[in-house]
């Protein structure tokens, strides 16, 4: 998945040296990047989508970009994505919560072109909160997704 020269996403601390952890986080990474990029090229049933995630977090994301591209809307920005904290449950789930800052992150309209700038609030700053289950090639898919805006744990 390549993302337009403008999107930028930063993973921080989503190393912690354990291979199934680390293999887990990546997967989880590449979810929320699925997304971005689905975002970006304005396709709510892309591949990349169904590839990294399955279930309710798939439908909840798929519904999440429609909106998206029906409003006419893009991308343009970076966020962040930091403070990971996951659980291995068993050998084929795991749970995974993060915060996003999306205070350099804006809307795009897609014909103009033109970045919705809005000021930074505690909105920008959302926490994730996922559970993962090891699909029969190895992926580890992203089967249920939350987000809260504004939580205590991801602000400044």
């Amino acid at each position: 998945m390549t993302l337009p020269s403008d999107v930028t996403e930063t993973f921080e601390g989503w190393k912690t040296g354990d291979a199934t952890k680390d293999a887990v986080l990546a997967d989880a990474g590449q979810a929320q990047t699925a997304v971005t990029f689905s975002v970006t090229k304005g396709e709510p049933e892309s591949s990349a989508l169904s590839f990294y995630q399955t279930g309710s977090a798939l439908a909840g994301s798929q519904d999440w970009v429609k909106e998206i591209v029906d409003a006419g809307s893009t991308y343009s920005g970076s966020v962040r994505y930091y403070a990971p904290d996951i659980s291995v449950f068993d050998a084929k789930s795991a749970g995974v919560s993060y915060c996003a800052d999306e205070s350099k992150a804006f809307n795009k309209n897609r014909k103009t072109n033109k970045v919705d700038k809005v000021p930074v609030t505690n909105d920008s700053y959302v926490l994730y909160s996922t559970r993962l289950e090891k699909n029969a090639d190895g992926v580890w898919q992203t089967t249920k997704l939350e987000s809260e805006r504004g939580n205590q744990k991801c602000l400044p």
